[in-house]
Protein backbone atom coordinates (compact mmCIF):
# COMPACT_ATOMS: atom_id res chain seq x y z
CA UNK A 1 0.00 0.00 0.00
CA UNK A 2 1.52 3.22 -0.69
CA UNK A 3 1.38 6.18 2.17
CA UNK A 4 -1.10 8.31 1.34
CA UNK A 5 -1.00 11.63 2.44
CA UNK A 6 -3.22 13.56 4.79
CA UNK A 7 -6.37 15.32 3.68
CA UNK A 8 -5.76 18.86 2.67
CA UNK A 9 -3.15 20.78 4.93
CA UNK A 10 -4.30 23.43 7.11
CA UNK A 11 -2.36 25.79 5.54
CA UNK A 12 -3.95 25.54 2.31
CA UNK A 13 -7.61 25.38 3.70
CA UNK A 14 -8.53 28.90 3.15
CA UNK A 15 -6.72 29.09 -0.65
CA UNK A 16 -8.66 25.91 -1.61
CA UNK A 17 -11.70 27.30 -0.34
CA UNK A 18 -11.67 30.42 -2.14
CA UNK A 19 -10.73 28.41 -5.34
CA UNK A 20 -12.92 25.57 -5.08
CA UNK A 21 -15.89 26.73 -2.82
CA UNK A 22 -18.37 24.13 -2.37
CA UNK A 23 -16.91 21.90 -4.43
CA UNK A 24 -13.80 21.38 -2.09
CA UNK A 25 -14.88 17.76 -2.06
CA UNK A 26 -14.90 17.19 -5.77
CA UNK A 27 -11.27 18.03 -5.29
CA UNK A 28 -10.57 16.08 -1.77
CA UNK A 29 -12.15 13.17 -4.49
CA UNK A 30 -9.84 13.92 -7.23
CA UNK A 31 -6.64 14.25 -4.15
CA UNK A 32 -7.25 10.84 -3.32
CA UNK A 33 -7.47 9.62 -6.77
CA UNK A 34 -4.37 10.83 -7.16
CA UNK A 35 -2.44 9.92 -4.73
CA UNK A 36 -3.48 6.26 -4.68
CA UNK A 37 -4.43 5.07 -8.13
CA UNK A 38 -2.37 7.78 -9.93
CA UNK A 39 0.76 6.51 -8.28
CA UNK A 40 -0.04 3.32 -8.87
CA UNK A 41 -0.72 3.70 -12.21
CA UNK A 42 1.98 5.92 -12.43
CA UNK A 43 0.69 8.37 -13.42
CA UNK A 44 1.99 10.52 -10.65
CA UNK A 45 5.48 9.96 -8.90
CA UNK A 46 5.24 8.89 -5.11
CA UNK A 47 7.36 12.03 -4.16
CA UNK A 48 5.08 14.29 -5.87
CA UNK A 49 2.18 13.14 -3.72
CA UNK A 50 2.58 15.40 -0.43
CA UNK A 51 2.39 18.39 -2.34
CA UNK A 52 -0.16 17.38 -4.58
CA UNK A 53 -2.50 20.31 -2.83
CA UNK A 54 -0.69 23.06 -3.82
CA UNK A 55 2.09 21.92 -6.74
CA UNK A 56 -0.88 20.20 -8.94
CA UNK A 57 -4.41 20.49 -7.56
CA UNK A 58 -4.27 24.33 -6.67
CA UNK A 59 -1.32 25.30 -8.95
CA UNK A 60 -4.03 24.56 -11.60
CA UNK A 61 -7.17 25.25 -10.66
CA UNK A 62 -5.90 29.28 -9.93
CA UNK A 63 -5.46 29.57 -13.75
CA UNK A 64 -9.26 29.85 -14.30
CA UNK A 65 -8.39 33.61 -12.88
CA UNK A 66 -7.15 34.30 -16.56
CA UNK A 67 -10.54 32.71 -18.67
CA UNK A 68 -13.71 34.08 -19.49
CA UNK A 69 -16.66 32.71 -17.96
CA UNK A 70 -18.53 29.65 -19.37
CA UNK A 71 -15.40 29.69 -22.26
CA UNK A 72 -14.47 26.34 -24.16
CA UNK A 73 -11.14 25.24 -23.17
CA UNK A 74 -8.96 22.20 -24.50
CA UNK A 75 -6.39 21.00 -22.82
CA UNK A 76 -3.66 19.26 -24.14
CA UNK A 77 -1.55 16.55 -23.11
CA UNK A 78 -3.73 16.01 -20.37
CA UNK A 79 -1.45 13.39 -18.64
CA UNK A 80 -3.64 12.47 -14.97
CA UNK A 81 -5.84 15.32 -16.15
CA UNK A 82 -3.67 18.27 -15.15
CA UNK A 83 -4.68 21.42 -15.53
CA UNK A 84 -8.05 20.51 -17.47
CA UNK A 85 -9.85 18.46 -13.98
CA UNK A 86 -8.47 21.18 -10.77
CA UNK A 87 -10.19 23.84 -13.75
CA UNK A 88 -13.57 22.30 -14.28
CA UNK A 89 -13.94 21.50 -10.48
CA UNK A 90 -13.06 25.43 -9.99
CA UNK A 91 -15.28 26.51 -12.57
CA UNK A 92 -17.99 24.30 -13.64
CA UNK A 93 -18.91 27.20 -15.46
CA UNK A 94 -16.32 26.14 -18.21
CA UNK A 95 -17.48 23.21 -21.29
CA UNK A 96 -13.24 21.54 -20.71
CA UNK A 97 -11.77 18.66 -23.16
CA UNK A 98 -9.01 16.90 -21.88
CA UNK A 99 -6.47 15.50 -24.62
CA UNK A 100 -4.37 12.88 -24.21
CA UNK A 101 -2.79 10.15 -26.42
CA UNK A 102 -1.99 7.62 -23.80
CA UNK A 103 -4.32 5.02 -23.32
CA UNK A 104 -3.18 4.00 -19.44
CA UNK A 105 -4.05 7.98 -19.12
CA UNK A 106 -7.51 8.37 -20.65
CA UNK A 107 -8.41 5.19 -19.04
CA UNK A 108 -8.15 7.16 -15.98
CA UNK A 109 -9.40 10.41 -16.73
CA UNK A 110 -12.50 8.63 -17.63
CA UNK A 111 -12.84 6.67 -14.90
CA UNK A 112 -12.29 9.01 -12.59
CA UNK A 113 -14.73 11.86 -14.32
CA UNK A 114 -17.58 8.70 -14.33
CA UNK A 115 -16.93 7.76 -10.70
CA UNK A 116 -17.76 11.92 -9.55
CA UNK A 117 -20.65 12.37 -12.40
CA UNK A 118 -18.52 15.13 -13.75
CA UNK A 119 -19.29 16.95 -17.33
CA UNK A 120 -15.46 16.65 -18.92
CA UNK A 121 -14.71 14.84 -22.50
CA UNK A 122 -11.69 13.05 -22.37
CA UNK A 123 -10.28 12.80 -26.25
CA UNK A 124 -7.70 9.96 -27.04
CA UNK A 125 -5.40 11.63 -29.38
CA UNK A 126 -2.70 13.84 -29.89
CA UNK A 127 -3.30 17.65 -30.52
CA UNK A 128 -2.18 17.66 -33.68
CA UNK A 129 -3.77 14.99 -35.00
CA UNK A 130 -6.42 16.25 -37.95
CA UNK A 131 -9.39 13.96 -35.69
CA UNK A 132 -8.84 15.58 -32.61
CA UNK A 133 -8.66 19.39 -34.11
CA UNK A 134 -11.54 18.28 -35.71
CA UNK A 135 -13.71 16.72 -32.47
CA UNK A 136 -11.81 19.47 -29.87
CA UNK A 137 -10.86 22.62 -32.25
CA UNK A 138 -12.49 26.26 -32.56
CA UNK A 139 -12.07 26.21 -28.14
CA UNK A 140 -11.78 30.22 -26.86
CA UNK A 141 -8.99 28.95 -24.82
CA UNK A 142 -6.22 26.07 -24.75
CA UNK A 143 -4.11 24.86 -21.92
CA UNK A 144 -1.14 22.87 -21.04
CA UNK A 145 1.28 22.26 -18.40
CA UNK A 146 4.91 20.74 -19.10
CA UNK A 147 4.08 19.37 -22.37
CA UNK A 148 6.49 20.95 -24.91
CA UNK A 149 9.23 24.08 -25.64
CA UNK A 150 7.15 26.62 -26.29
CA UNK A 151 7.67 26.91 -29.84
CA UNK A 152 6.44 23.11 -30.02
CA UNK A 153 3.71 23.91 -28.23
CA UNK A 154 2.11 26.72 -30.07
CA UNK A 155 2.52 24.57 -33.09
CA UNK A 156 -0.17 21.52 -31.11
CA UNK A 157 -2.04 24.39 -29.14
CA UNK A 158 -2.95 27.29 -31.62
CA UNK A 159 -4.80 25.53 -34.35
CA UNK A 160 -7.20 24.27 -31.54
CA UNK A 161 -8.35 27.84 -30.42
CA UNK A 162 -10.80 29.93 -32.67
CA UNK A 163 -8.69 33.37 -33.68
CA UNK A 164 -8.59 35.33 -31.23
CA UNK A 165 -8.47 32.86 -28.98
CA UNK A 166 -5.50 32.03 -26.20
CA UNK A 167 -3.06 29.44 -25.83
CA UNK A 168 -2.16 29.21 -21.62
CA UNK A 169 0.88 27.13 -20.80
CA UNK A 170 1.84 26.70 -17.68
CA UNK A 171 5.68 27.19 -17.02
CA UNK A 172 8.21 27.16 -15.24
CA UNK A 173 10.62 30.00 -14.12
CA UNK A 174 12.41 29.98 -17.71
CA UNK A 175 9.01 31.38 -19.27
CA UNK A 176 10.12 34.99 -20.55
CA UNK A 177 13.58 33.11 -22.18
CA UNK A 178 12.18 30.45 -24.06
CA UNK A 179 9.44 33.69 -25.11
CA UNK A 180 12.70 35.17 -26.36
CA UNK A 181 13.99 32.02 -27.83
CA UNK A 182 11.12 30.58 -30.06
CA UNK A 183 10.36 34.39 -30.64
CA UNK A 184 10.82 34.17 -34.24
CA UNK A 185 9.10 30.71 -34.69
CA UNK A 186 6.03 32.00 -32.53
CA UNK A 187 5.15 34.94 -34.64
CA UNK A 188 5.46 32.65 -37.73
CA UNK A 189 2.62 30.61 -36.11
CA UNK A 190 0.38 33.65 -35.33
CA UNK A 191 0.95 33.81 -31.75
CA UNK A 192 0.36 37.51 -30.37
CA UNK A 193 0.35 39.38 -27.27
CA UNK A 194 2.45 37.05 -25.54
CA UNK A 195 2.96 37.56 -22.04
CA UNK A 196 4.28 35.74 -19.11
CA UNK A 197 1.40 36.32 -16.00
CA UNK A 198 0.98 35.06 -12.34
CA UNK A 199 -2.30 33.07 -11.25
CA UNK A 200 -2.52 33.13 -7.91
CA UNK A 201 -0.49 35.60 -6.21
CA UNK A 202 -2.65 36.21 -3.64
CA UNK A 203 -3.40 32.43 -2.45
CA UNK A 204 -0.46 30.37 -3.11
CA UNK A 205 2.87 30.01 -1.34
CA UNK A 206 4.31 30.19 -4.92
CA UNK A 207 1.98 31.78 -7.84
CA UNK A 208 1.64 29.54 -10.87
CA UNK A 209 3.94 30.88 -13.88
CA UNK A 210 1.49 31.22 -17.29
CA UNK A 211 2.52 32.03 -20.55
CA UNK A 212 -0.51 33.31 -22.59
CA UNK A 213 -0.77 33.91 -26.44
CA UNK A 214 -3.19 34.94 -28.79
CA UNK A 215 -3.62 33.46 -32.30
CA UNK A 216 -3.73 36.17 -34.16
CA UNK A 217 -5.82 36.26 -37.72
CA UNK A 218 -4.63 33.54 -40.16
CA UNK A 219 -2.73 35.12 -42.97
CA UNK A 220 -3.56 33.23 -45.65
CA UNK A 221 -7.05 31.70 -47.25
CA UNK A 222 -8.48 34.50 -48.47
CA UNK A 223 -11.98 33.27 -49.55
CA UNK A 224 -14.25 35.44 -51.60
CA UNK A 225 -17.72 34.51 -50.78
Amino acid sequence: MFHVEPELPESLREAALKVFGDRLDLAESYHRALSTDGVERGLIGPREVPRLWERHLLNCAVLGELIDDEATVVDIGSGAGLPGIPLAIARPDLKITLVEPLLRRTRFLGEFLEAVGMDVLVVRGRAEQAGVVKEAGGADVVTSRAVAPLARLAKWSLPLVRTGGQMLALKGTSAQEEIERDSAELAKLGAADIAVLQCGAKLLPTPTTVVRATRGPRRHHHRHS
